[in-house]
């Protein structure tokens, strides 16, 4: 679709400019080889979990006020006996695919969590802490979760579609290696205590996976970065609240949901309530079912359902 691909190039491509001496015309530095600073990103994670260790012993014997954070210390001095975090049993090495190039993400599932786990469709409630590779902490939101859609989605402005972003791949698919909290407890002073088998971990990422050559104000570009993450809730997401999950709207079931879109109106379907374009809402050509299921009706029996066939409204 031309709009999600601009969409794409305005979210990615990036110019950084710099005046030369001579003249006041600005020079356009391009964005480093992705595939280079993988290499080389991963080589610096490769550095810090040689050299770091993370609290694994106060989660092998959990103190009654231990808050089930992960943090991380250098592997020096008298912690000189520590296993560092490159070989640790709990951290998996994932490949992902991003703007065309393979690269590594490190998640330390300390503990995966009892609950629902998400899908690259849905949201999450997480606490969360970042940092860069010199342990400076630029986020910190460890008392109260927020939530996360784990993908981008549209939605209509007042000139046309407007991309709600979600957040940087490499946290959107670390996230996916956990599960929430089987549930939770209202206390009399109306907190919450969540059951104590919620996902605990940490995702660590190459620049290529979080904000690359776009620098943030505590952030300097081509940064790797490492999260420590609780999860608490994982929700199934209806961006377009038509009563289909937007898992379900992935028509052509290849983990994307930006190039379904069976209108070609520029709303992929799970950022569209009319997914056919014929002015009835999906949803009323949808049954929703009284146990909450999802029946497809086919009206002229074409072996296309009605919400995605234009003939049928």
């Amino acid at each position: 679709m031309r709009l999600n691909k601009i969409m794409m190039i305005c979210l990615t491509a990036f110019l950084v400019f710099s005046c030369d001496n001579d003249d006041d015309t600005p020079e356009i530095v391009p964005p480093r080889d992705r595939g280079e600073q993988a290499i080389e990103d991963d080589q610096a994670l490769i550095d810090y979990m040689s050299s770091h260790f993370y609290n694994y012993e106060e989660f092998e014997d959990p103190a009654e006020d231990f808050d089930y954070v992960v943090r991380f210390d250098s592997i020096t001095g008298e912690n000189q006996d520590k296993t560092p975090i490159i070989e640790s049993e709990n951290l998996v090495t994932k490949t992902v695919n991003f703007e065309g190039v393979d690269q590594l993400l490190y998640v330390l599932v300390v503990r995966e969590g009892e609950g629902p786990k998400p899908s690259f469709a849905d949201s999450t409630f997480v606490t969360y802490r970042g940092q860069l590779l010199n342990d400076v902490v630029f986020d910190s939101r460890l008392k109260s979760p927020s939530w996360f859609n784990l993908t981008s989605y549209y939605v209509q402005g007042p000139n046309g579609p407007s991309l709600v972003p979600g957040p940087v791949k490499g946290f959107s698919e670390g996230l996916q290696e956990f599960r929430a909290a089987t549930g939770y407890t209202i206390n009399p002073d109306n907190t919450i205590q969540w059951n104590n088998d919620f996902g605990v971990g940490a995702i660590l990422m190459p620049s290529g996976l979080a904000y690359f050559n776009n620098s943030q104000s505590t952030i300097p570009a081509y940064s790797p970065l490492i999260f420590s993450i609780n999860m608490y809730q994982a929700k199934e997401a209806d961006h377009d609240r038509d009563g289909i999950l937007s898992l379900t709207e992935d028509i052509d079931e290849d983990e994307s949901i930006y190039n379904d879109d069976t209108d070609g109106d520029g709303f992929p379907n799970f950022s569209d309530p009319d997914d056919d374009g014929d002015g009835t809402p999906t949803r009323d050509e949808i049954v929703i079912n009284e146990d909450g299921s999802v029946s497809f009706p086919d009206s002229n029996g074409n072996g296309t359902p009605d919400y995605l066939d234009p003939d049928t409204f």
